[in-house]
């Protein structure tokens, strides 16, 4: 092999059979890819294997680099993070990078769950999600740490089918490149300020009331213990009006950025 991969231990076996190492996370031909952008390529492999068992697992690919850490590393980072503070996310499969400097990054597929925006936009009262995304990012900022893109489609939520209880709703965060511990305290406020902007923009073009997200925050305050909804409401929203700037100018710049994933496919049969 011209390149290195770091494989879970429970993993192995199925990369085995699929053949897949690391110059094959770039040419097999079971890894589609859905969304390309400049910084990076998302992709999924779904496969059937010899017991019967399908899988779906996500890929991201990077282009080539000699910088150190590698994109893939630094996820790869923001993962043991989360999994140090028993922050739930995916499952890890394997990472590693190429001679030439390509890297990747290989996660389960989170199968029963869904991107929260996705949900709440077809319906799903906010009311049943609030407490325990506010429990979630409370927890993240607890843990003394901060994910830096903390929007509603990076919260994945599964609920059972006779979930009559918000008890039975699980919470998983996605996409944890960024995620990093809070810096010091002077400037850790910012942070946190920044995190709950993006859920807080994320939930503009959904049918959620003021009151309603102002709930949520007064359940986050209370799971980390403090006071002041006002000013923190405030601050917020100042973030979320630099936001909307920004986003419009991303869009612009990489209009495929906010594409969906795509189901996998049926099992023949």
């Amino acid at each position: 092999m011209s390149g290195q991969l770091h494989v879970s231990p429970s993993y192995q076996p199925i990369l085995r059979e699929l053949g897949i190492d690391a110059d094959a996370v770039f040419d097999h031909p079971q890894i589609v890819p859905w969304r390309t952008l400049s910084d990076r390529e998302n992709c999924t492999l779904d496969a059937a294997l010899v017991d019967g068992r399908r899988v779906r697992w996500h890929i991201k690919r990077y282009p080539a680099t000699r910088r150190s850490p590698t994109p893939a590393e630094r996820e790869r980072f923001g993962f043991k993070l989360l999994q140090d503070a028993q922050i739930p996310t995916p499952t890890l499969i394997a990472w590693g990078k190429l001679a030439d400097g390509r890297n990747f990054l290989i996660t389960e597929d989170l199968d029963g769950y869904q991107p929260a925006d996705k949900l709440l936009a077809d319906g799903f009262p906010f009311d049943r999600l609030r407490n325990p995304l506010a429990d979630l990012a409370a927890a993240l900022h607890n843990a003394g740490l901060h994910h830096r893109d903390l929007y509603l489609c990076h919260f994945f939520v599964r609920i059972s089918d006779d979930a009559i209880d918000v008890k039975l709703i699980d919470v998983k965060l996605i996409d944890v490149a960024r995620v990093k511990k809070l810096p010091a305290l002077l400037t850790r406020q910012r942070w946190i300020v920044k995190d709950l902007a993006q859920f807080w923009y994320s939930t503009l073009p959904l049918p959620i009331s003021e009151p309603q997200k102002e709930a949520w925050l007064a359940r986050y305050m209370e799971k980390r213990g403090e006071k002041g909804l006002v000013p923190l409401k405030r601050a917020i929203e100042k973030k979320v009006a630099r936001i909307a700037k920004h986003d419009v100018k991303l869009r612009k710049k990489q209009p495929r950025r906010n594409i969906s994933i795509p189901t996998p496919p049926k099992p023949a049969g």
